[in-house]
């Protein structure tokens, strides 16, 4: 693992580190989920988080042993209408809803001149750093159209790191899913999970909660 001293910049997911919208991405597959048949459990919710739209669809679809009822333009179409319930729910966010300490610690890397990108696979997030009032944070974010592969390929953290001309090395990637820090570790980087230690096992430092999130927790697990 890198020094603290080695690093330069900080690349972010989005969902689950800066704000909450897991929650509303639950409410709106769980509608798509209603519609195409498929029963809904927690389960179910838990292994879409972190990966893109159609890979989600097709897990339900899997789930219910429908991953040959649609056609391709049908998929297509039911992504859609989960974006558009997503999106109804997001355009109802505000700074209200950065998770706890996040806010601070971006002012806190801001003044302590590091640099920041984005690294989400959402294709909403410039719409949901705008509800939130931290756009300023992130002029620089990895566009996912761009992408050909998606976490846990490590693509996504290489390529924010490329936003900021940092090598992996001198980046700390945040995330809060397994696949995310999987992105992390292959990219280079020195990885931050946020949740469950067990579930995140293999980041280089964990904490349970984002207000954990600060550079003297930072420094003191990575010079230990």
């Amino acid at each position: 693992m890198a020094t603290f001293e080695d690093i330069k910049g900080f690349v972010f997911d989005l969902d689950g580190v800066i704000t909450d919208t897991a929650a509303f991405h639950t409410q709106a597959w769980h509608q798509v989920a209603d519609k195409v048949g498929v029963e809904w459990d927690d389960q179910l919710g838990d292994a879409l988080k972190g990966i893109s739209r159609m890979d989600s669809l097709n897990l339900i679809l899997e789930r219910g042993n429908k991953e040959n009822a649609f056609t391709e333009d049908e998929k297509v179409s039911l992504a859609t209408e989960k974006n558009e319930n997503y999106l109804t729910l997001v355009n109802q966010m505000t700074p209200a809803n950065i998770l706890p300490g996040i806010s601070e610690f971006l002012v806190a890397l801001q003044d302590q001149g590091y640099q920041m990108s984005l690294a989400s696979a959402s294709k909403n997030s410039p719409l949901v750093l705008k509800n939130l009032g931290l756009s300023r944070f992130f002029t620089k974010a990895v566009d996912p159209t761009t992408l050909k592969h998606g976490k846990p390929d490590p693509e996504i953290f290489r390529r924010g790191a490329e936003l900021l001309a940092l090598d992996p090395s001198q980046c700390i990637g945040v995330e809060d899913a397994a696949a995310g820090v999987a992105a992390i570790n292959a990219a280079g980087e020195t990885s931050i999970g946020i949740g469950n230690p067990e579930t995140l096992a293999s980041a280089d430092i964990n904490f349970t909660k984002t207000t954990l999130l600060t550079l003297d927790n930072i420094k003191s697990a990575m010079d230990r």
